[in-house]
């Protein structure tokens, strides 16, 4: 059989009969063509397969058309899977901060060993992120993370990165200790979302050196606690590695000693394919390269 006559014979049985199939064939072919390829495709099955007028498709039709409608079918959607793995697309979620002065040089190893990746940023906070790769609108995310990888899904731990607090640049403490040794402290405080793995972990050490300090301010990004803390909204909690890149002027950072570092990894769902794992690789490559007083233990969850 002629498959050029099958795909024919799917447009006649799809919109039942031969002018209409000659509306919708997505390609220029005149009726009588159409006519003359479906005598000729009976011919070759050596039985009538439609009564024209009105249309009808005999059950040798029937069999046959049930047997070619889910290879037409699916023809659009494997062009769509053939064209996306030819050029595969990485969703990359995370803080602004890293996806803007920490990624470009871990796609620059990505694309030794995938050249044609397509890459998509997204910036978000902890809670986001997780969202996002749990409902399949990211691939991979880049964010703190806790001592257990989110429900359904895996994670990485890559680094612990110290906190400090920052105050105003003219504000007279000298050490986080000197703040924190009033035990309930009237400067509103400024940070990241209060369920960010490394706040409920900064809360409850609080909370067991007995010190209020309940969170005024929520901020989604580390640029926005600075700036709050900059402008006299109160003080803050930042990562020291945000610190170093962004090197603010307005602020002074005081090492929160004691308290639990923040620990940034990698989240995704499911197993890895090929294109994540080497992401995941790369990142932790790259993570201990650049940070190698903070490494944490190579650790799958």
């Amino acid at each position: 059989m002629n498959l050029h006559h099958l795909e024919l014979f799917y447009y006649v049985c799809l919109h039942g009969g031969i002018s209409a199939a000659v509306r919708h064939i997505p390609y220029g072919i005149q009726q009588p063509a159409v006519s003359g390829q479906m005598r000729q495709l009976e011919e070759d099955v050596g039985t009538k397969l439609f009564e024209r007028s009105p249309f009808r498709l005999t059950p040798a039709g029937q069999r046959l058309f049930l047997h070619l409608r889910p290879f037409f079918e699916d023809l659009a959607a494997l062009g769509e899977r053939l064209r996306a793995e030819a050029r595969p697309e990485l969703r990359l979620g995370g803080a602004e901060l890293v996806l803007r002065d920490h990624v470009p040089a871990v796609m620059r190893r990505v694309r030794e060993h995938h050249p044609s990746v397509r890459l998509s940023l997204r910036s978000g906070y902890q809670a986001q992120v997780e969202e996002w790769v749990r409902a399949g609108e990211i691939d991979v995310a880049i964010t703190s993370v806790g001592k257990r990888a989110p429900a359904g899904l895996r994670q990485l731990k890559l680094v612990q990165i110290p906190l400090a607090l920052l105050v105003p640049r003219a504000a007279p403490w000298r050490s986080a200790a000197e703040v924190l040794a009033r035990r309930k402290i009237p400067e509103p405080l400024v940070a990241q979302p209060a369920k960010t793995s490394f706040m409920i972990d900064f809360q409850s050490e609080l909370k067991r050196r007995r010190i209020t300090w309940p969170q005024a301010v929520e901020a989604t990004s580390v640029e926005l606690v600075m700036r709050y803390v900059a402008n006299g909204e109160g003080f803050g909690v930042v990562n020291l590695a945000a610190l170093a890149i962004l090197k603010p002027r307005e602020v002074r950072a005081l090492p929160l000693e004691g308290f639990p570092a923040m620990t940034m990894g990698v989240v995704w769902r499911g197993e890895a394919s090929g294109l994540v794992h080497t992401v995941t690789q790369e990142l932790r490559r790259y993570a201990h390269t650049t940070f190698p007083d903070w490494i944490v233990p190579d650790r799958l969850a």
